[in-house]
């Protein structure tokens, strides 16, 4: 029976070590992959919708579609705060004249 070197040693020591780091690194390359495949899909997805209720997938073109219903949004906001002030004012008038 042979005994091994203290160098033989040392090197089977960091050749398993090696081995679990390898193996560590192969498990998260397969996660990673798994992860990569369901983004992807989501992604699809999200493009599919995005072209079905917009129109686009288009990001700026999104944008833009946001930023104009934010803008119509303030727009018709700000209308119906005048509106309101208005019969409010009204209401008052006609509180006056009784």
């Amino acid at each position: 029976m042979t005994s091994l070197s203290r160098l033989e040693t040392d090197q089977l020591r960091r050749l398993e070590e090696m081995r679990k780091t390898f193996d560590k690194l192969r498990a998260e390359r397969i996660r990673a992959e798994g992860e990569v495949e369901r983004l992807s899909r989501e992604l699809d997805e999200a493009r599919a919708l995005a072209k079905a209720e917009l129109g686009t997938e288009d990001e700026a073109q999104i944008q833009s579609l946001i930023d104009e219903a934010q803008a119509r949004n303030a727009k018709l906001a700000e209308e119906f705060g005048v509106a309101l002030r208005e019969v409010e004012t009204r209401l008052k008038q006609l509180g006056e004249e009784r």
